[in-house]
């Protein structure tokens, strides 16, 4: 099994940084993809960014582009998602998951393991 432990989030103004955290424990070789995923309040879940966390290569979703940043940790077991120059609509509650794809294939459906969440929200 893989846990996972999100932690970071809170209420920040718009323009603001925000960097979440997330903490994975349990079987390391079921795991080569981390992302994060958020869902607001009557919107379905969407990816925000995934890492690779073999080869190091990283996924955006075009709305967060040049603002949020992926990364990781390997010594700590852990995959961060920094987050610059938020804006009310990143507001929701932020998803660590993993997942093993082959070649690095990171795709939506290859995430089977998912924290409790974390609250982002942003205010104008």
């Amino acid at each position: 099994q893989v846990q996972l432990v999100e932690s970071g989030g809170g209420s920040v103004q718009a323009g603001g940084p925000l960097r979440i955290s997330c903490a994975a424990s349990g079987y390391t070789y079921r795991r080569n993809c981390m992302g994060w995923f958020r869902q607001a309040p009557g919107k379905e879940r969407e990816k925000v960014a995934h890492i690779y966390t073999a080869g190091g290569s990283t996924y955006y979703a075009d709305s967060v582009k040049g603002r949020f940043t992926i990364s990781q940790n390997n010594a700590q077991n852990t995959v961060y998602l920094q987050m610059n120059s938020l804006k009310p609509e990143d507001t929701g509650m932020y998803y660590c998951a993993a997942g093993l794809a082959t070649y690095g294939n990171c795709v939506t459906s290859v995430f089977a393991y998912w924290g409790q969440g974390t609250q982002v929200t942003v205010s104008s």
